[in-house]
């Protein structure tokens, strides 16, 4: 298959696609929010840094209770709001099979689906696309006359990584 894999390095040495530079995250938020004259709060820059800089994509009411201190509790529904935002700013994206939610440090071309690779043995989420796919697919919405608003594909397995560890192991 012709996918264009972008690639993380992993708390266990893995290469996965779901983890960014937080300053590189907020930077390109920042262009962004000015472009389309909108404002980036400070709760949407807290929940973008902490999403880029989780190891593992974490939900929403992990990083209100990674954001809340004594005195200030971040509210979940003020989260998934600003979680909201970051999506359709294209910098974040939700794993429905998760609810959870990874960045995403590169822009898609229009109409690119994005498939992610979730590894059921380390958690680790590869994001991917693929040409095939994206057509694959669209033929099959056209026949059934349905126009998607969105389209994200989740495909879990064992990345490579642990297949070779586990592979080693019963060696």
């Amino acid at each position: 298959m012709g996918a264009a894999t972008h690639s993380r390095t992993h708390d266990h040495g893995h290469s996965h696609a779901c983890r960014a530079d937080p300053g590189t995250m907020v930077s390109r938020a920042e262009t962004l929010c000015r472009a389309r004259g909108v404002q980036f709060t400070a709760l949407r820059r807290e929940v973008l840094e902490a999403v880029a800089a989780s190891e593992r994509p974490p939900g929403a009411y992990d990083l209100a209770e990674r954001l809340s201190r004594p005195g200030r509790r971040v509210a979940p529904v003020s989260v998934y709001r600003a979680l909201d935002f970051l999506m359709e700013l294209g910098l974040v994206h939700r794993i429905a099979s998760r609810n959870a939610f990874v960045p995403c440090a590169h822009e898609h071309g229009a109409g690119e689906n994005v498939v992610f690779l979730i590894c059921r043995t380390c958690g680790g989420v590869d994001e991917t696309t693929s040409p095939e796919v994206e057509t694959s697919l669209g033929q099959t919405l056209a026949r059934a006359g349905f126009t998607p608003a969105h389209s994200i594909l989740e495909v879990e397995g064992d990345c490579g990584t642990c297949r070779r560890e586990r592979a080693a192991g019963e060696a």
